[in-house]
Order: structure tokens, then sequence, then C-alpha cells
């Protein structure tokens, strides 16, 4: 990860815009990782700090610049200081997540890279280098939650911001810990309940991405019940409308843009939205050639061509993105009487957008 040369002992309101929000979460992530690596002593844990800083690289940082937002609408004002090591804490715990989430996946990219699983255990592709890889990767992922925690202790966060933005932590984090649950549980066993993809989305993915980063940023700012209600009613729709787009991008992205296969999903069995409409709508011959080839671990571009075949023939790929639609109209409409300023409307107004229609 590339140092960025900015202060984290005084930050600028000046950093509202996403990329400004990066570049400044970047420099707190960086600093730390530097200190982690300074302080250890230990040469094996600097190999670990190192694999960590290229694991983050890329990513879009999507839950800070959401903090900040949150932060923003609710009225904050002055140093941003705070809000942006929380805002870093949560990038910290996201890298822990997707680390064992590629493991549970079995993913062999991330971002375009191999993932740590895959870079530990080495090419010889032994069973005794696989059990290392993975088992170094989750001590590595375990290391990003707890460097979270030590990110967001050292915030300097008064009484009454620490009393606010603890529960809604711990409640993200058992929320996403469900939904990988959930998803982990259905990954395999195809079904055409649409609802029940639309609750893993919502644990997974819409609470964890779009509406507690909110909710912990308006928290800081001293957000009202209103205040916060308001952020609920706004992300909910909007990340399931972003679970959604990942959803069609795991089937039909391309390679460059997301920098992950998109076999994988076809391959593990995913049972997301996009296949339980498929299987929903199918007549019994179409439905019957979706279970075969989805979850074949030895599905290869022909077939997954006859999937996406099948996916455009059952309308299935047409519903989701009219349910795309629907849920971004519906975020929208939240920002036309939420108690926001108006220059976090705007912003997420334009992050809905990018949010909905994105690549990668």
């Amino acid at each position: 990860m590339k140092h960025v040369n900015m202060s984290t002992h005084t930050i600028s309101p000046d950093i509202l815009d996403p990329v400004a929000t990066r570049t400044a979460v970047d420099s707190v992530l960086c600093e730390f990782l530097e200190n982690q690596r300074k302080n250890s002593g230990q040469r094996q844990l600097t190999r670990l700090v190192e694999l960590l800083e290229e694991f983050m690289v890329g990513g879009k940082r999507i839950r800070p610049i959401l903090t900040v937002l949150g932060w923003q609408a609710a009225g904050g004002e002055n140093d941003l200081t705070a809000v942006v090591r929380v805002a870093a804490a949560l990038e910290m715990f996201h890298a822990f997540a997707l680390i064992h989430d590629d493991i549970m996946d079995d993913s062999d990219t991330r971002r375009g890279r191999p993932t740590i699983h895959r870079i530990l255990a080495g090419k010889r592709g032994d069973e005794r280098a696989e059990r290392f890889g993975i088992g170094g990767a989750m001590l590595l992922g375990d290391l990003a939650f707890a460097w979270s925690d030590d990110l967001l202790h050292t915030a300097g966060l008064t009484p009454a911001q620490s009393a606010a933005v603890l529960p809604l932590l711990t409640e993200m984090r058992t929320e996403v810990m469900l939904g990988q649950y959930l998803d982990l549980r259905a990954t395999g066993e195809l079904t055409d309940d649409v609802d029940a993809t639309l609750t893993v989305n919502r644990y997974k993915t819409a609470k964890y991405t779009i509406e507690r980063p909110l909710h912990i940023g308006a928290a800081l700012a001293g957000a009202d019940a209103r205040t916060l209600a308001a952020c609920t009613a706004f992300a909910l729709p909007l990340g399931e409308a972003f679970q959604l787009r990942d959803d069609l991008l795991g089937v039909y992205g391309d390679v460059r843009d997301t920098g992950k296969s998109r076999l994988d999903d076809l391959r593990a069995g995913k049972n997301t939205t996009l296949v339980a409409l498929a299987l929903r709508a199918g007549g019994p011959a179409q439905r019957a050639r979706l279970r075969t080839l989805i979850g074949d671990p030895g599905l290869d571009e022909t077939g997954a061509e006859e999937v996406r075949a099948l996916f455009e023939a059952t309308g299935a790929r047409d519903a989701v993105e009219r349910m795309i639609d629907d849920r971004y109209r519906r975020a929208l409409r939240v920002l036309d009487t939420a108690p926001f300023t108006a220059a976090a409307v705007t912003a997420l107004t334009h992050l809905s957008a990018t949010a909905t229609t994105r690549k990668s």
C-alpha cells in the first residue's frame, strides 16, 4: 500500500469527497501498519504486515466513505481525525472478513491477485502446503480483526461517542457473521426461494456495507433517532441493490474490472437471487440443467455460457436488473425527506448511482 503524506493529527472537513476520504483512510492504515512493522521486532510478523498491506491495495473503501458521509449527514463539523480513524478501523475489519470469505469460498483471486491462502500455500500444491495456506490466512484475518479494534480504541473518541458507536459496531459484526453463515449454509443447496436469498443479502451486505457504516458515522456526530432511522431507510434498499449488482458481476463481469473469476460463484453453487429467479421461472428441463451445471467444481467457460443463456431465457437477468432499479429509486426517495445536510444528500445521491451501475 502506497503511503500518502497526510497528517493524521488534524484532518480537515475538506476531505469529504470520496477520493480524498480514500486518501485519508489509506494514510491512517499505512501509518498504523508501518508502526506494527517497526515495533514488532519479529521478522515473520513483518512478512504478515506486508501481506496485509498488499491485500488491502485496490479496495473501493465504500464503508469508510459511508462512515464519513454518515458523520456529515448528521451535521458533523470541524476536525475529522477521529472519524477517519474509525473509518480505517472498519476497513481493517473488512480485510479480516474478505480473507476469511476467500477461504470459505475457496477463491483463487481477489482484486486481480492471488488470495492470501493461495499465496501462503505457495506453488507446491500438496496437502500440507494447502493446510498451511488456509491456517496462515485464518490467522492473518484474525490479526486484522484485532488490529481493527486497536485502530478504534486509539481514535480518541469521547465517552459519549464510544457509548454511541460501540453497540453499533457489535451489531455490525454480529450481522455480517450471520450473513456469512446463512450464505455458507445455502451454498450448494439451490432453491427458488427468492426471499431467502434477499435475507442473506440484507445481513451479509445491506446492513454491513451500507447501514452500519452510515450509523457509525452519524453516531460520531451525535445523531438522533430520526437521523439514524433515515440512514436505515436509505441503506437497506441501496445495500440490496449493491449485492444484486454484485451477483450479476459474479457471472457477467469482466475479470479485468472485477479482479475475480466469473466462474467462482457458479462452481461454488452460490444460491443468489439470480439463481433463485431462474429456478422459479424456468421449465422442468431448464431447472434440471441449471442444477446440473451450477455447483459443478469442474464447470468451464462453455458450461458457464450455457448457464448465462438460461438466465437470459428465463428472464432472471432482466428481473434482477429491475430489482436493482426499484431499490435504487426507493433509496433516492428517502433522500428527498431525510434530515441530512444538503452536501450529504448530494454525495449519497452520487454514491447510489455508482453503487448500482458499477463494473467492479
